[in-house]
């Protein structure tokens, strides 16, 4: 597993020296005021709001490498792995990246779309997200029908699960909804209807 000396340097404009020094220093078990106080010499008198931030990146670089492992071996034994998972999990930057990635793969309970599946209904859903306009969804549920889809509107109904879920499993998806509520998302807040509420002094 790397150390990340390279990337912490760039990422905090440090230099890399300096930044091998603090790794070498923390993983000794050194807390952050003593680095800062007494070795001086080996970050650079690096203050202790760097090392902290150091210390913090560090971790999280480390906990990313180490979920991208668990995940791989997930995927790997389920016999899933392919040269494009791999690539996307190496170029991933951040743990959510990284789960969505993982998320087609994950073990689910039973849901809505698992139970449409089981019910032979994933073939019906992949003609529809086709999106062919000769296909007429609702004339060909009826080849779908048993004891357990009695009728077209229950077929269209578990078609619609497996889309659902495979739109909510789809990493490029995810990603774009994320950019898209940071980019235009909008927190909001009012009053409770309570008046009696302790917060009544702040509702001005």
């Amino acid at each position: 597993m790397p150390n990340h000396a390279e990337q912490l340097a760039q990422e905090l404009n440090l230099n890399v020296k300096n930044v091998q020094g603090a790794i070498e220093l923390i993983d000794q078990g050194n807390t952050i005021p003593f680095i800062a106080r007494y070795r001086k010499e080996a970050t650079g008198s690096m203050d202790d709001q760097v090392l902290r931030d150091l210390g913090d990146r560090l971790e999280y670089l480390r906990g990313l490498d180490k979920r991208k492992e668990e995940v791989t071996s997930s995927i790997t034994e389920q016999g899933a792995m392919t040269p494009e998972l791999t690539a996307a999990l190496t170029k991933a930057k951040t743990l959510a990246e990284v789960e969505d990635i993982y998320r087609p793969y994950k073990p689910k309970r039973k849901t809505r779309a698992s139970i449409a599946k089981a019910r032979g209904l994933q073939p019906m859903a992949d003609a529809i997200l086709k999106q062919d306009a000769a296909f007429d969804p609702e004339k060909a549920a009826a080849a779908y029908l048993n004891d357990e889809v009695p009728d077209a509107a229950a077929a269209l109904a578990g078609a619609q699960d497996i889309i659902a879920e495979a739109v909510s499993d789809d990493a490029a998806c995810r990603a774009e909804l994320r950019r898209y509520y940071r980019a235009f998302g909008r927190i909001a807040s009012a009053k409770a209807k309570d008046e009696d509420s302790v917060y009544a002094q702040y509702y001005d």
